[in-house]
């Protein structure tokens, strides 16, 4: 035992720092060469070598007039401010609700030794003293409120880059599609790189500050940093919630009446929901999807660190080998910004039918450079052989071992993303079948795209076993949690080509809106439609982790609470595992009714201005948007309360009236069918969306076959994509949030639940 590791500590104090000030620095920079793209009015300079022949082509193409620009920038502003009075107007009810569970971490965890200031015995080594339970109560709500505020930030700050380029985008295609697909590239990995690193940085701070204080009890550390993974998911969990809901009563009401009763564009600026509708992109899919990411990668660092701190490593007290998660992510940090050149500077994307092979390898590119960088980290962080805690007893692992744990996680995760693209992209064919069956209308369309959703589960369910097993079989649970942390490693280039979706479909919706030409729309909707797979694709990533870090965050919470088996033959847990399964059900209702009323209410008013506004349909009046954005504002802020609670509550109240037994029913129960629903809406959504988008965009005879838009095939596609809406980005998204989170809640409360849990049980 005890071999040294090559690097040093003091190498592990420079590099996890010096990783993610060089992604911050990386994402400004990105940030700044977006905003050389100029939303006003100069004339290139005459002396620059290519002003004069760009500043021709313009006039030729009749695109050089002000009213556009001005126009775009118009709308930029106004998608801006919706977006950003939303998140505040969200932000302030999950601030409450952030004070209210704060305090209640602290008295639940507080109470376990009866709020005593003396030090306690410690739970795994009885020979040591360790830090009173009421210190580590206080710590955790502490680091539940820093994860909070890091996801929040994380949301907040991915939401103003991406309004911040929309419009640039739109602008860039006017020059063709390889200077808009930079713009909006770069954009998102400015999202990308800011989120990654500043969830590394914020934990590495956390940590060496309560290190101060904790000293040589790691085991209490490390206990009270699990709650910055909660803070981190709870905030996501309302975030995708609220944001889904209102991107979706926005579109679905958008889609309904302007597409299917009054045959308009999609983005037509007379539908008075269009703004509303580019708003819900911003707020769910972007202030969402980062901080849900930022949730897993947080969990996943929290796992791997408290079954390290009762391992060798804990009570060796090695510092480099505990730092082992997060080193594995300063590389990464380092390997996506690499991986991004390969994007923006070596190769350029010239035509439309380079843009999905180029965000394709951005996947191959960053997993490939990830698999040589956890090989060097996993030598040098790690001495040669070290024990891992296992259920009680102590497990010999060699470095090389857990190598293949990370790696087993990261080529899972590229194997996932591969799958999720076949089925969902409409260059293959399970898209084109789908899109075929729209010639006998919608019902056949639903039965396909539900067929196709099923089937796309089994593959990736394999990967995640796959990788399971082998993580176990390697290094116990703490194989589990780093073969996570290998799926989000690459977090900076899978966050940045999802949020190049959202951007480009904006930059469309401006397009339409600015009443650009027909070929600058074909351009920004090419650009689309591969977001739209890439979004899928980050989907895939997101589910995926979430089943992993949720399994590794049980194994933590099952050591935590003292439970040596979970027997499956106890009724106890049999009642739990039969709930557990059952809770992705009633949360997917509560969420696709919310966007079901939601809806209808926003259809009304659409059909209400429609009918009312004389002038509307002839482009003379303009719609009334903001009673739109705040039928959606309101609808989404009321309806995440419901979902929200149900699984916040869920832990506390199986806990402390059932007992850990029960409750590692529910965590295991919750977490088999709710990956299989969310792979199954997600990618269901996504085919209906892309089978739309492949009949209207009609470059094969297939596709023009299937007619123009307006034709009735094409109108049985658009009733799919609308009742794919909420499945893909309202259910399916937040579902991975509800199977991490509530593994989470529970490894915070297990003191609690391990000492006064199983209140009934007690009573019989």
């Amino acid at each position: 035992m005890g071999t040294p590791t090559i690097l040093s500590d003091l190498g592990t104090e420079i590099i996890i720092p010096v990783c993610a000030v060089v992604g911050i620095l990386f994402s400004l920079f990105q940030w700044y060469l977006v905003s050389q793209v100029k939303l006003s009015l100069e004339k290139p300079a005459a002396d620059d070598k290519n002003g004069f022949t760009e500043a021709l082509i313009e006039e030729e193409e009749g695109i050089n007039d002000h009213a556009v620009v001005q126009k775009c920038a118009e709308i930029q502003n106004a998608i801006s401010e919706g977006a950003t009075s939303f998140l505040f107007t969200e932000y302030q009810y999950v601030g409450i609700f952030m004070v209210i569970f704060a305090v209640i971490i602290f008295v639940f965890l507080g109470s376990v030794e009866g709020f005593s200031t003396s030090s306690k015995i410690c739970t795994y080594d009885t020979t040591k003293m360790c830090k009173p339970a009421l210190m580590t109560a206080l710590f955790s709500t502490v680091s539940f409120l820093l994860g909070a505020i890091t996801s929040v930030v994380s949301g907040f700050l991915g939401m103003k880059i991406a309004t911040y380029a929309n419009a640039r985008t739109t602008l860039e295609a006017r020059k063709g599609v390889g200077k808009a697909f930079i713009v909006a590239f770069r954009s998102g990995a400015v999202m990308g790189f800011l989120l990654a690193a500043n969830g590394l940085l914020v934990l590495y701070i956390t940590i060496n500050l309560f290190k101060i204080y904790y000293g040589d009890d790691w085991e209490g550390l490390f206990e009270s940093i699990t709650g910055y993974g909660l803070g981190g998911s709870s905030m996501a969990l309302f975030g995708r919630v609220a944001g889904g809901i209102y991107t979706k009563a926005a579109d679905v009401g958008a889609d309904l009446v302007g597409k299917v009763e009054r045959n308009i564009p999609e983005d037509d600026p007379r539908n008075p929901a269009v703004i509303a509708d580019n708003v819900g992109d911003n707020v769910g899919d972007i202030a969402g999807m980062g901080s849900d990411l930022f949730g897993s990668y947080a969990e996943s660092s929290c796992a791997a660190l408290v079954v390290a701190s009762i391992s060798s490593f804990g009570t060796t007290h090695d510092f480099t080998s505990m730092m082992y998660p997060l080193i594995v992510s300063s590389v990464g940090i380092l390997v996506c910004l690499i991986t991004t050149l390969f994007a923006t500077d070596f190769f350029e994307v010239k035509t439309v039918k380079q843009i999905e092979p180029s965000l394709k390898n951005q996947l191959i590119i960053s997993t490939v450079l990830m698999t040589i960088g956890i090989a060097i980290v996993s030598w040098i962080a790690l001495p040669s052989s070290f024990t891992i805690f296992n259920f009680g007893a102590q497990k010999a692992v060699k470095n090389w071992q857990l190598f293949l744990c990370v790696c087993v996680g990261l080529w899972a995760g590229l194997i996932i993303g591969f799958v999720t693209e076949y089925y969902t992209s409409n260059a293959y064919s399970p898209v084109q079948d789908v899109a075929d069956s729209c010639r006998t209308g919608a019902a056949t369309n639903v039965i396909f795209g539900l067929a196709l959703g099923y089937k796309s589960v089994i593959i990736p369910i394999f990967a995640i076993a796959v990788s399971i097993f082998v993580s176990f079989s390697f290094a116990a649970m703490y194989g589990v949690a780093v073969a996570a942390l290998g799926m989000l490693s690459t977090i900076a280039t899978g966050l940045a080509i999802d949020a190049y979706g959202p951007i480009s479909d904006n930059a469309g919706g401006i397009a339409e809106m600015a009443g650009m030409s027909h070929r600058i729309r074909e351009r920004t909707d090419a650009l689309d439609a591969a977001g739209n797979t890439t979004a899928a694709i980050g989907k895939g990533f997101a589910i995926g982790s979430a089943a992993l870090v949720s399994l590794a965050l049980f194994g933590a919470f099952v050591s935590r609470a003292e439970i040596t088996t979970v027997d499956v033959l106890t009724p106890k847990v049999f009642i739990g595992l039969l709930v557990g399964a059952m809770l992705p059900y009633w949360f997917s209702a509560m969420t696709m009714k919310s966007v079901g009323k939601a809806a209808l209410k926003m259809v009304e008013e659409v059909r209400r201005q429609f009918n009312t506004i004389p002038g509307l349909m002839e482009g003379t009046a303009k719609p009334d948007y903001a009673t739109c954005v705040k039928i959606s504002t309101d609808a989404s802020i009321k309806e995440m309360i419901p979902p929200g609670a149900l699984v916040m509550l869920t832990p506390l109240i199986v806990g402390i009236l059932f007992g850990v037994e029960t409750l590692s029913g529910v965590l295991a129960g919750s977490l088999v069918s709710g990956v299989q629903i969310a792979i199954s809406a997600s990618n269901t959504g996504g085919a209906w969306d892309n089978a739309k988008k492949y009949i209207e965009a009609g470059v094969s005879d297939h596709a023009k076959s299937l007619g123009p838009k307006g034709s009735d095939p094409h109108k049985a596609a658009v009733i799919g994509d609308t009742v794919g809406d909420p499945l893909k980005d309202t259910s399916g998204p937040s579902l991975n949030i509800l199977i991490k989170l509530m593994a989470v809640e529970s490894l915070v409360f297990a003191p609690f639940f391990a000492t006064h849990g199983g209140l009934l049980f007690k009573i019989f």
